[in-house]
């Protein structure tokens, strides 16, 4: 299974059928039933935070990944052209000891001095001045165009070298967000056939319960026509949407997919990473946030919200869940705020 499509099936059980959960709910399980179910439900929710935690660091070392591929296909297109310029440099400088040895300048200067012509003296001393001052001035070029083509591959080498590093990171955390799900998977796996048609109708009644208090809370006009009020105005619209990691609209959403395209309505390109989001924008203090702000979770940075006002927030909160208004805190999922940025 494609880790996008791991990501997808707790959504898919959340959303169970209301007619099968309105079944199952009037079942009243025992108490010791009920407590392993909860607690399995916490442990759940717990893994998918930390599996969309997870993923939204490699989100961060794929924009990096990004971003050195570029530096080095520069570098690789620079080597390219010195590479070109010091083989040109090469052929001149051979055919101009060629032309000398067929013309006898190398021992030419001798000739010259021991001359019954002054003019003729004169004239092929300033002809073979020339030459040398040409030649001097070639090979100078040839020395420099030499080190520089040296220096671009030590960067090469090491651009090359940082490229696979940050893709190799980017794998990994991709594969520990895997494992995270994987070990949700085997928690309801664990559950009997009863116990996780209960575990899902609870779930389900709990994403709708989000759905109607999101819808409700939304329902009042966004006013302003700067960028924070565009960005809200857009996130609003996208309630409702599951979340999927690595997705930016126009069905499914992660968290900072979710706040890349809602800024983007503004005219604002921002990078598709929380942590590289919360170094744009001006900074803003925990008590001075307000309508449109984005607002950042964990360290390092592992979420990004939309702050919609009121002590509320809209986001892609994690797997499992869809695009919702919630509580706006100091903390978040057990990361802790750490930054606001306005635009």
């Amino acid at each position: 299974m494609s880790f996008r499509a791991a990501l997808k099936r707790p959504t898919a059980c959340a959303l169970a059928s209301s007619a099968i959960a309105t079944i199952l709910i009037s079942i009243a399980p025992s108490s010791n039933a009920a407590q392993s179910i909860a607690a399995v439900q916490a442990q759940v929710t717990s893994l998918q935070i930390q599996a969309s935690a997870i993923a939204e660091a490699a989100q961060q070392s794929q924009v990096n990944l990004i971003s050195l591929t570029r530096t080095l296909n520069s570098v690789q297109a620079r080597e390219s052209i010195q590479t070109a310029s010091l083989t040109a440099l090469k052929r001149s400088i051979g055919a101009l000891a060629a032309e000398q040895y067929k013309n006898g300048f190398l021992g030419q200067g001798m000739t010259l001095m021991f001359s019954s012509n002054p003019t003729q003296y004169l004239n092929s001393a300033q002809s073979l001045s020339i030459v040398e001052t040409q030649n001097a001035i070639r090979m100078r070029k040839f020395a420099s165009a030499d080190i520089a083509l040296k220096s671009t591959a030590l960067t090469l080498n090491q651009k090359v070298a940082l490229v696979a590093a940050a893709k190799a990171k980017y794998q990994a955390q991709e594969v520990a967000a895997q494992a995270k799900l994987a070990q949700a998977q085997k928690l309801l796996a664990g559950l009997t056939k009863s116990e996780r048609a209960r575990l899902a109708a609870i779930q389900a009644a709990e994403d709708n319960n989000f759905q109607k208090k999101s819808l409700s809370l939304a329902r009042g006009k966004i006013a302003g026509s700067g960028a924070g009020a565009i960005a809200l105005r857009y996130a609003l619209k996208q309630l409702g949407s599951p979340y999927v990691f690595g997705a930016a609209g126009l069905l499914y959403w992660d968290c900072s997919g979710l706040t890349m395209r809602a800024l983007q309505q503004a005219g604002i390109s921002l990078p598709h990473s929380a942590a590289a989001q919360a170094s744009y924008g001006k900074r803003i203090l925990f008590n001075q946030v307000r309508p449109g702000d984005l607002v950042f979770f964990g360290q390092p940075i592992s979420h990004v919200s939309i702050y919609f006002g009121g002590g509320q927030m809209v986001d892609a909160p994690h797997s499992g869940a869809r695009v919702r208004i919630e509580s706006f805190g100091a903390w978040f999922g057990g990361e802790k705020f750490v930054a606001a940025r306005r635009f």
